[in-house]
């Protein structure tokens, strides 16, 4: 039986497979964008389109839309690493997701018929960049921008298990993808012979490939006794020396070219950190859910995306 599914971020690398998935599975899919005109040059007329902007004033039509929907799936938010950081832009990342989750939490209160389930994108930030520890769904969070900002932004995820729904916060990690994200960007060098790792190399790369990342959201959806947060990374997590040292030999090129970090704090200023420092993260809640990975083995991951 197809369900009713609305879905903000729908254009983006994670949404499009996700929506992808759910069209040719036969549900009915409503998205929510700021560019209803761009969303349907993607999907064409396989899905419905709701102007949506967290900061306008006039709901109706968004909470007319929520009405008899059996969920809602919100990824939307201003890229973390599309230019390098200033305070403009930490502003932006964090109003994004606080106050546009807050905007949609609060159209669905208002909806005469609630969804089911409210299920939510968020990020391994949570569990900030304090050195290489274990990490699992019930760890504490860091403290540093990206921790504080995806602890707001869970907390008003959190508010829709006020008034009866399910609510799910998948904690996202680097998405491997052959056309857009982190590996998309390391390719070229790499194909240009002048790859290698990022920083010293022996930081954890907490990866995952797309279609888990799309499998994940889907099991969450299909599976009412899921709610709460799940890491979504995979099960077998490697550092960035030996990441590196993969994808050249998928590619049959050398990975010797590093990049020092002050290249990166060059370039991305305080979001550097976030790509030489990090956790050993471990999918702990998402195993024990049922969810099976396809890919747990990140050479049978690039040899997948880029064969």
């Amino acid at each position: 039986m197809s369900r009713k599914i609305i879905i903000t971020g729908a254009t983006g690398l994670i949404g499009k497979k996700i929506c992808t998935i759910l069209l040719e599975r036969g549900d009915k899919v409503t998205v929510f964008t700021r560019s209803p005109e761009r969303a349907a040059r993607i999907f064409g007329d396989k899905a419905e389109y709701v102007k949506w902007n967290y900061n306008e004033q006039d709901t109706s039509g968004i909470i007319n839309a929520i009405n008899y929907a059996d969920a809602v799936i919100h990824l939307a938010g201003e890229n973390v690493m599309s230019r390098r950081w200033n305070e403009t832009h930490k502003e932006r990342v964090l109003k994004s997701r606080m106050l546009g989750t807050r905007a949609l939490v609060n159209s669905i209160l208002r909806a005469e018929h609630k969804p089911e389930v409210f299920i939510s994108a968020s990020a391994v930030g949570y569990y900030g960049t304090e050195g290489n520890k274990k990490v699992t769904e019930t760890s504490n969070p860091g403290t540093d921008f990206l921790a504080n900002v995806t602890g707001l932004w869970e907390q008003e995820v959190k508010k829709a298990a006020s008034f009866g729904m399910r609510e799910v916060r998948i904690r996202t990690g680097i998405v491997l993808d052959k056309n857009e994200g982190a590996l998309a960007r390391m390719l070229t060098p790499f194909r240009l012979f002048i790859g290698g790792p990022l920083g010293s190399g022996k930081q954890w790369f907490p990866w995952i490939h797309i279609d888990d990342v799309a499998g994940i959201f889907l099991h969450t959806l299909d599976n009412p006794t899921v709610s709460g947060p799940l890491n979504a990374v995979a099960p077998v997590q490697i550092n960035m020396n030996d990441f590196s040292k993969i994808l050249g030999n998928v590619l049959h090129r050398p990975s010797i070219f590093r990049v020092p970090e002050f290249v990166l704090r060059l370039v991305l200023g305080e979001g550097a950190e976030s790509i030489v420092n990090g956790s050993y993260i471990l999918p702990k809640r998402t195993l024990d859910s049922g969810y099976n990975f396809k890919f747990d083995n990140v050479e049978s991951a690039l040899n997948d995306l880029l064969e």
